[in-house]
């Protein structure tokens, strides 16, 4: 099992609370009945948060595979399974 980096965890912790916030937003736009294309504008913002923030997680997580387990005990079939469910 790989433990993510506590710096890598604060900053990662950091942007989903931002998604989060722009999530919302989003939730107050469509109930204040804004238009629809600054709707989905803000909605792809939150979107590519997410995945960076999940690109984060999976690059740290290798990271750390890299170099405390060295290359043979990386598990290159999980980590594409993780890289793929974020695409």
């Amino acid at each position: 099992m790989v433990q993510l980096d506590p710096d890598s965890v604060s900053a990662i912790t950091n942007r989903l609370k931002r998604a989060q916030g722009q999530l919302a937003g989003v939730v107050r736009m469509l109930e204040e009945g804004r238009d629809c294309e600054e709707v989905v504008t803000q909605l792809a913002a939150v979107s590519r948060a997410l995945d960076r923030a999940g690109f984060a997680v999976v690059a740290d997580g290798l990271k750390q595979c890299l170099t405390e387990g060295g290359a043979d005990s990386l598990d290159t079939k999980k980590m594409e399974r993780l890289f793929l469910s974020l695409a």
